[in-house]
């Protein structure tokens, strides 16, 4: 790795799209990058949401005496957020790539075309989440994901327009009641922010951030076509499922090709990146900012920037 300090080494923005989309796609090809294949699709009619404020009161209550006991937990949709993945590997002790095999299969979600992680359901989809036990509920309660948590409530999140920077998207949140759910009929009555904080919901929408918000933009060009109609290329959304999947594969292609000679990212980050994998995930999420949509979330070194914009230039015919 380049001294940083050496001025061909420098940080320098990718303002030329053209270029640091080239550098980043050189840089994906050097590495394989294993997907699972999705093993099934979802099944089910569709569950009428009710929108939320934070504010506004619902009746709910999860216990051992409610009569539905552990029914949530078959034959579920349940897709894994990155920090989901990052807290129930931990939870068990596993290496990624060994939760990953025992426990999941990969889909695509169709809202936005992107591959995912979902917790296996029995061999048919039908059956109990893997992680279940029979009497004893969930066994990993304290890491449980997201989906999980929320449930009954789901958090959606809408583009704003004309807003402050900032203040671009705004959340929101809905009551899902289905016919199996008993607890609705249960007598605690809470808020939307109560639940979210009884439920620990806080730090999983913090560090999932940087990939709800790849998906809701992946949601919108899928409807207007993206960047002048194209979808991602096959390579870009491989990579895409290897940072929101496995941290440690991500790590292994951080420091294992030329991704530091290519970025510019402080020493004292470097050193965090070799051990912390929240740190590593938002890297993960700044850098696919900058190759799926040439957001300015991570720079290339201006030794790399000024090669590209040279080659661009050459093929161009320019002077």
């Amino acid at each position: 790795m380049s001294d940083k300090n050496d001025d061909s080494s420098e940080a320098i923005a990718p303002d030329d799209s053209r270029a640091a989309r080239e550098a980043a796609e050189r840089l994906m090809a050097e590495s394989e990058v294993n997907i699972f294949e999705g093993v099934r699709q979802e099944d089910g009619g569709p569950v009428l949401p009710v929108r939320l404020k934070p504010e506004d009161m619902f009746c709910l209550s999860c216990h051992r005496d409610v009569p539905c006991w552990n029914a949530c937990c078959y034959g579920a949709d349940v897709t894994l957020t990155p920090y989901d993945i990052l807290r129930l590997k931990g939870n068990l002790g596993l290496p990624t790539r060994e939760f990953l095999e025992r426990y999941t299969y990969s889909d695509i979600w169709p809202r936005s075309g992107l591959p995912v992680a979902k917790l296996q359901m029995g061999a048919d989809g039908k059956g109990a989440c893997g992680l279940l036990d029979e009497e004893a509920g969930c066994t990993v309660y304290a890491d449980r994901p997201s989906t999980c948590r929320y449930y009954p409530l789901g958090l959606g999140a809408i583009k704003l327009k004309d807003a402050e920077e900032g203040q671009e998207k705004m959340d929101f949140h809905f009551l899902v009641k289905e016919p199996h759910c008993k607890g609705h009929d249960e007598e605690k009555l809470q808020s939307v922010a109560q639940f979210r904080t009884e439920q620990g919901i806080e730090p999983y929408d913090r560090m999932n951030r940087g990939w709800i918000d790849i998906q809701m933009k992946m949601a919108s060009w899928k409807t207007i076509g993206g960047p002048q109609g194209r979808d991602l290329s096959e390579q870009t959304k491989r990579m895409f499922f290897m940072v929101s999947t496995d941290v440690d594969e991500f790590r292994r292609f951080v420091f294992g090709s030329k991704f530091l000679d290519t970025y510019y990212v402080e020493d004292a980050t470097v050193a965090l990146l070799q051990t912390d994998d929240e740190a590593l995930l938002q890297l993960g999420f700044d850098w696919l900012k900058n190759v799926m949509f040439n957001e300015p979330t991570i720079s290339l070194r201006k030794n790399v920037l000024q090669a590209a914009i040279a080659r661009t230039r050459g093929e161009l015919g320019a002077v």
